[in-house]
């Protein structure tokens, strides 16, 4: 009789492992449930070869794994939209009936040369040789996260592999919706700061020193404002004493001067962007910087309702899929990115394995509305936690739309007054001089 190995999670929630006699997978699955466990990898356990015999792979395999070693170059990344693609495309392959492998040996034909085409072939050559398709996903995680590879592993436990794939694509569609909305929203602006820099730059290191050599031909005073802005001009084009360019004439190239100021103007957002990506690789700088974020004004709203959004449509869709809900609240935990709900999510997991309800250790940690507690508080009652989660994710999506289309309507006019001030403060400076010089030009 065959023996087949499993990894499988207690009613604890604890990782099992072991072996198993049994006549198929589906025996297998029966006796491992009759455990007591809950099977997440079924597979039947390899024998070695016999030393002298013959190479017993199929011509299919021999020619799968023969295409496999050509391939040595990958073009391209794998990018979420490739994913979604996969997903469903090999949902409808698998309800209409078609063997995983020869589904796998379709997508795989069909894809562009690139990293993703060779990733799918190797699924297709290890699924060939016996692997569970979530064992061969898990191998390479830069395309196949474990998110991905757990919901996948429980619809090859549970029979639904097509209706699982078909979920991961509409997680992953909503996922990148969500993410596009915030970062369109961060576009704007960034791009409206950096032409009125550039703007800014221009004027100060080519027009207002013509400016400046016009006043100083008159010799006349000049009001403070206007003086304030010739030496803003020299600062910017680092013409002023002691920075680089007349700093390094009179000290015959001795470094060591003070940097022009259009460097500190494009340099300083890239450094501190550097810094604080620094920081973050540190577990309490990143728990200190995510705790600062969300206490930014209208941002940290923003911030906040986008993990909530995260966490409940994660967790909603692994709950859904048939995965044990303590592995499940590990993995959203795993890809929630933000330290905060981390913290809340380990304190859930934990609670939950004393026994405790989902909704009271979350009520605790004071981490997301009210709303959000009781809505998960009645999916535990009712026995319907994933539609819960995933009504939440629904609200909250919804939520950051119209937050993202404020804050768009709030910058549009705030960009533009603060751009008018620049540029109004620069004209009024310039020409506060012209009464004193006309009248100076008119006495002599």
């Amino acid at each position: 009789m065959p023996v087949y190995q499993f990894e499988a999670m207690n009613q604890a929630g604890q990782p099992q492992k072991g072996t198993i006699d049994a006549s198929n997978s589906e025996d297998a699955i029966q006796r491992i449930k009759a455990k007591g466990y809950f099977p997440t990898s079924v597979r039947e356990k390899k024998t070695k070869a016999k030393k002298g015999g013959g190479d017993s792979a199929s011509p299919a395999a021999k020619k799968t794994k023969k295409k496999g070693m050509e391939i040595t170059i990958s073009f391209g990344g794998v990018s979420k939209k490739m994913i979604t693609q996969f997903s469903r495309q090999m949902s409808t392959l698998q309800d209409a009936g078609l063997p995983i492998l020869r589904s796998l040996h379709i997508l795989a034909e069909q894809q562009k040369p690139g990293q993703f085409k060779n990733i799918v072939e190797e699924i297709a050559l290890d699924v060939e040789g016996g692997s569970a398709l979530s064992e061969a996903m898990a191998k390479h995680p830069k395309a196949f996260d474990r998110l991905y590879s757990k919901m996948i592993a429980a619809g090859e436990v549970g029979g639904v592999l097509d209706i699982i794939m078909q979920r991961l694509a509409d997680f992953m569609e909503k996922a990148q919706a969500l993410k596009k909305r915030i970062i369109s929203a961060m576009i704007y602006p960034v791009a409206v700061v950096l032409v009125a820099m550039l703007i800014v730059t221009f004027i100060m290191i080519k027009v207002i020193p013509k400016f400046k050599a016009i006043f100083e031909d008159f010799g006349a005073p000049l009001p403070k404002a206007t003086v304030y802005l010739m030496k803003m001009s020299d600062w910017v084009a680092g013409t002023m004493d002691g920075q680089w360019h007349a700093g390094m004439k009179e000290s015959g190239g001795v470094t060591g001067m003070n940097p022009p100021g259009y460097v500190v103007m494009f340099g300083a957002p890239i450094v501190l962007f550097m810094i604080l990506k620094m920081i973050r690789r540190s577990k309490g700088g990143r728990a200190a910087i995510d705790r600062a974020k969300m206490k930014v004004p209208v941002f940290g709203r923003l911030i906040k309702a986008s993990s909530i959004a995260r966490f409940t449509r994660t967790l909603g869709t692994l709950i859904g899929a048939g995965v044990p809900i303590l592995e499940a609240i590990t993995i959203t935990r795993d890809t929630v990115g933000n330290h905060v709900y981390e913290v809340a999510l380990q304190k859930v997991h934990d609670s939950i394995r004393e026994g405790e309800s989902f909704a009271t250790p979350l009520r605790e940690t004071k981490v997301c509305d009210i709303l959000v507690v009781n809505m998960i508080d009645v999916g535990e009652e009712t026995g319907e936690l994933d539609k819960m989660l995933s009504k939440v994710a629904d609200n909250y999506d919804e939520e950051v739309d119209n937050m993202v289309r404020s804050l768009m309507s709030l910058l549009e006019p705030l960009m533009v007054c603060v751009l008018g001030v620049i540029v109004g403060g620069i004209v009024v400076a310039l020409f506060l001089p012209l009464p004193t010089l006309i009248q100076s030009v008119s006495n002599a």
